[in-house]
């Protein structure tokens, strides 16, 4: 029996052939991640039934920002923010870095969402038991005081994950039930890229006052032009 052989091709001919048989398939790009979304108002409705006592000038000010981060769920949430226009910019480098980090947060939705009103009107305990990050809120600070041309009232503070960040004074604890442990995802502490970012960038942390703590709490109080 004769065993047909395949002939050998000639040394210049296998090297042309190698150079041109074609390559592996370049991997296909994993397609971009389709966030859930928190919150897509508006302009009017995120700033719907704001208080009538709020200077048209504070309101003016004041921008409706588009964040995206990772949620509690581990998957990508696209939430609003309204704060003042000044320190948008702060914003948009802290958020960048949350998602960069995947760095969890529960939900970013502004504080005229219909889940926190409460007859009517903007409710910070309504938005902090739900876990929210909030920002701007023509209201008096925490623990009394009048309202002033700083803090949430102007735009220039926001609460991150409250029920995990809690307001801390005495027996005190705001939102009712929490409690902070720097162990569970999306605790804030000293050593948090967020927090280390924003004192960075001028910003304080409640975290860091001596009367109380404010875990949740970030506030500029010289944002410049």
């Amino acid at each position: 029996m004769r065993i047909a052989r395949t002939p050998r091709a000639a040394p210049g001919l296998a090297l042309l052939l190698a150079l041109c048989a074609p390559g592996p398939s370049p991997a296909a790009e994993p397609a971009p991640e389709t966030p859930v979304v928190d919150s897509a108002m508006t302009w009017e409705e995120a700033v719907r039934n704001v208080s009538p006592r709020c200077p048209r000038a504070v309101l003016e000010r004041q921008r409706l920002v588009t964040v995206r981060y990772y949620s509690m769920d581990g998957r990508l949430h696209q939430g609003q923010l309204v704060v003042d226009r000044r320190v948008v910019k702060d914003l948009e480098e802290v958020f960048a870095l949350a998602l960069a980090e995947r760095f969890p947060i529960d939900k970013v939705i502004p504080i005229s969402h219909p889940d926190f009103l409460r007859d009517g009107v903007w409710d910070d305990d309504l938005s902090m038991r739900a876990n929210n990050t909030s920002g701007f809120n023509y209201r008096r600070p925490t623990g009394g005081g009048r309202i002033s041309d700083r803090g949430h009232a102007a735009g220039l503070a926001f609460d991150l994950n409250p029920r995990l960040n809690p307001y801390l004074k005495g027996k005190l604890v705001l939102p009712a039930g929490a409690t902070y442990d720097p162990a569970v995802p999306g605790t804030l502490t000293a050593r948090s890229p967020i927090v280390r970012k924003l004192k960075q960038l001028g910003w304080s942390w409640g975290g860091d006052w001596r009367t109380l703590k404010d875990y949740q709490h970030f506030q500029k109080s010289s944002p410049g032009e």
